[in-house]
């Protein structure tokens, strides 16, 4: 129980206060645990628990894939073994660091973010921290990529800092990243870090309209493997919420790459495939795509809940 009060309160279900297992996002933007929040549905609840408004007729719950790797990856922290993190940022940010110094101080920096929301956000106002991220992004070693990232997925928990990451540039390192040759890994988190900043409906439509960012989430769904492909379906549905990105994604040829991942069991595409038939450009593609009714029947006979939320859709 002492381990467990030490860990910080957005790792726990407003619902249940216990820590989460499975956290899922509730159409309003909330985090709670699958189990909690499927019971608060199956009782007959047709509203958030937390903001009291209503939910649509058949609300999905999206995996917070950011949120359970932190959980999981989480360990007590005791303040005696860290540097100040002033002295990390300097490490990271200055140009005679070695390349070591660098990983070292995103080490430590991604395990104190874990601490608390106010030291995040304490750590996400360093003028200097964010740049320095970037920076790293665009790095040749993959080791330091991939360290940025979890850095910056640990930022982006804190709303304002999904917003003020958009706006000091990270869209385009990370656009890049994901239709590069990093590795597979730094795409997956690439493409979770979409998704998180995606959380909120004013990025949905900043994220949307950004240059090459739908285009290159629908390459990784096409091209990728595993993970990746998961990735990018979850960070597109988070998107394609907002209107405007369902003509978006259907332009970049999204339909038949989801209704192919769908047909490979890749159960995320049939949610995005629910939200595209909804634009009237979406539904013309299906119909034009040869097997596409085959393909939707297979998905309903396979029983899943995507499936058959999509069926009565």
């Amino acid at each position: 129980m002492a381990a467990e009060a030490q860990l910080p309160d957005h790792f726990k279900c407003p619902i249940s206060l216990q820590i989460m297992s499975d956290p899922v996002i509730l159409s309003s933007g909330h985090t709670f645990d699958r189990s909690s929040i499927q019971r608060w549905l199956d009782a007959g609840h047709r509203t958030c628990p937390i903001t009291k408004l209503p939910l649509p007729a058949h609300s999905s719950l999206i995996p917070n894939h950011a949120l359970r790797s932190l959980i999981s990856n989480y360990a007590p922290i005791n303040p005696q073994q860290h540097h100040h993190p002033q002295t990390l940022i300097s490490s990271l940010t200055s140009l005679s660091s070695p390349l070591p110094s660098k990983l070292d101080a995103l080490h430590h920096l991604t395990r104190l973010s874990h601490s608390d929301s106010l030291f995040r956000r304490r750590l996400f106002n360093s003028p200097a921290l964010v740049p320095a991220l970037l920076t790293c992004l665009q790095h040749i070693s993959a080791d330091l990529r991939h360290r940025a990232l979890s850095l910056l997925l640990h930022l982006s928990l804190d709303d304002d800092a999904k917003v003020g990451l958009v706006a000091e540039g990270l869209l385009s390192p990370l656009i890049t990243l994901l239709l590069s040759a990093a590795p597979s890994d730094c795409r997956a988190l690439s493409a979770t870090l979409l998704t998180s900043l995606a959380v909120l409906h004013v990025n949905k439509a900043t994220i949307g309209a950004f240059p090459g960012s739908i285009h290159a989430l629908v390459t990784l769904l096409r091209d990728g493997k595993g993970r990746e492909r998961k990735e990018a379906a979850t960070a597109l549905y988070a998107l394609c919420s907002f209107p405007d990105n369902r003509r978006r994604a259907v332009e970049c040829s999204a339909v038949p790459v989801l209704l192919r991942s769908a047909d490979s069991g890749l159960e995320r595409s049939v949610e995005v495939i629910g939200v595209l038939a909804k634009c009237k450009e979406g539904r013309e593609h299906m119909e034009r795509f040869r097997g596409c009714v085959q393909i939707l029947t297979r998905v309903l006979r396979n029983g899943s809940s995507r499936g058959v939320q999509l069926g009565r859709g």
